[in-house]
């Protein structure tokens, strides 16, 4: 079935309606439009300036935000494709899916959330969504305030890997109270807090590319050494990571039979990285077999449970407990040897410090530090509530290196 088919006008319907493009332009779809848009968008260029793992300035092969969009997208198109659900729907999501992402990664998330308390909190996810739909310049409404990308109804619903406001203070969330209007219109026609299969495959290839490519960069980095993991005592400790940061109820064996599964690849390495072609080059093979390991179970499993058309609410996307296990393994290798590292968490404090000094600094001078458009929105902000979301939409927008050059400027 033509995944075109499955997408109806409902769909296809963007929050302001655009007239038709010039007879002599290229004839994309919708979708195609959308993805374009995302691409285009300055919110996407300063991905290459943000921290993945591994500050993006310390070395030239380790993954920043943009090169993880990337691989992100190759994986959920390509799983899209197979499944038979809208390929570039389901790709412009992935290149979306960490735009809201401030400075200094997940460290600087968490940061800026502690101090939007007063506001309502600050989570990647929702900044996204506030990305697409009001801080990104592309369309204006008929009273002239920005609409953002004005991208589809089914591709912002595929953004959209939180659909619900914030529960409570620390957890994951879609959307803030001022974007509720919004959010309203995107998921017009759908009940509670289901995710499209869209935003399922791309939430899935993010944590694929995730778990397999961060460590890569730590094997590269000389931080992993995967043979280490044949230690019991060393297996032991690592799995406590996992159940701290991934599944709190995974039990040992359960670990050692999914590091079992893992090690039975062909492609698993035998002897120490040591920086050769020969030894980047087994460790691609390594990289490019897991992700056909989890995308072909999660296909396989989707396939044997639905006959229908999967795509949009007409069916969910399986991934065997198996899978899951595997890739928080993985997940859980990288978080030990390289997030918990000595030199992370120094690194880690200092930016927290210049987090909390930049926003105070900004709050202080108010609308004279920050950018035009900013600016803009701070004049017409109602309250204090309102200008700190203000602020911290500005320091959201600065890559790691712009992060510094402002607090060495303001500070």
């Amino acid at each position: 079935m033509d995944p075109e088919s499955l997408y109806d006008a409902h769909a296809r319907e963007r929050l302001v309606p655009e007239p038709p493009k010039r007879v002599d332009a290229p004839e994309r779809t919708p979708f195609e439009r959308d993805r374009a848009r995302v691409v285009h968008a300055a919110a996407s260029r300063r991905l290459a300036a943000k921290t993945q793992v591994v500050d993006p300035r310390s070395d030239d092969f380790v993954r920043n935000r943009l090169t993880h969009s990337l691989e992100v997208a190759q994986v959920a198109r390509d799983l899209a494709r197979a499944l038979g659900c809208h390929p570039d729907i389901t790709e412009t999501a992935a290149l979306a899916h960490d735009l809201g992402h401030p400075p200094f990664g997940h460290n600087g998330e968490s940061v800026l959330d502690a101090m939007a308390e007063p506001c309502g909190g600050f989570e990647g996810n929702a900044q996204t969504l506030r990305i697409l739909t009001r801080l990104e310049s592309k369309s204006v409404d008929a009273d002239g305030r920005s609409v953002g990308l004005n991208l589809t109804r089914a591709t912002l619903d595929a953004c959209t890997k939180y659909p619900w406001r914030r529960p409570a203070p620390g957890a994951k969330f879609g959307v803030y109270e001022d974007d509720l209007p919004v959010f309203g219109w995107l998921r017009s026609g759908i009940e509670g807090s289901r995710k499209c299969l869209e935003a399922q495959v791309m939430d899935l290839a993010d944590d694929v590319a995730y778990s397999v490519h961060d460590v890569e960069d730590g094997v590269v980095a000389g931080l992993i050494d995967l043979g280490r993991l044949h230690d019991a005592g060393e297996r032991h400790a690592t799995w406590e990571t996992v159940r701290g940061w991934y599944l709190p109820r995974a039990s040992d064996d359960e670990l050692d039979a999914a590091l079992a599964g893992l090690m039975e690849i062909g492609s698993w390495p035998t002897a120490p990285y040591d920086g050769t072609r020969r030894s980047l080059a087994a460790l691609k093979n390594l990289t490019s077999d897991l992700i056909g390991r989890f995308c072909g179970s999660a296909q396989a499993a989707t396939f044997a449970a639905y006959d229908g058309p999967i795509a949009r609410y007409a069916a969910e996307l399986v991934v065997p407990r198996d899978t899951v296990t595997e890739i928080a393994v993985l997940k859980g290798v990288a978080a030990h040897y390289v997030m918990q590292s000595a030199h992370r968490l120094e690194l880690q404090e200092r930016q927290k410090v210049l987090l909390h000094e930049l926003v105070d600094a900004l709050l202080a001078r108010e609308a004279d530090a920050l950018d035009p458009m900013y600016a803009e929105d701070w004049h017409e902000a109602a309250d204090d509530a309102a200008r700190l979301r203000v602020v911290l939409d500005q320091v959201a927008s600065l890559t790691d290196a712009s992060a510094h050059a402002w607090h060495a400027r303001l500070v």
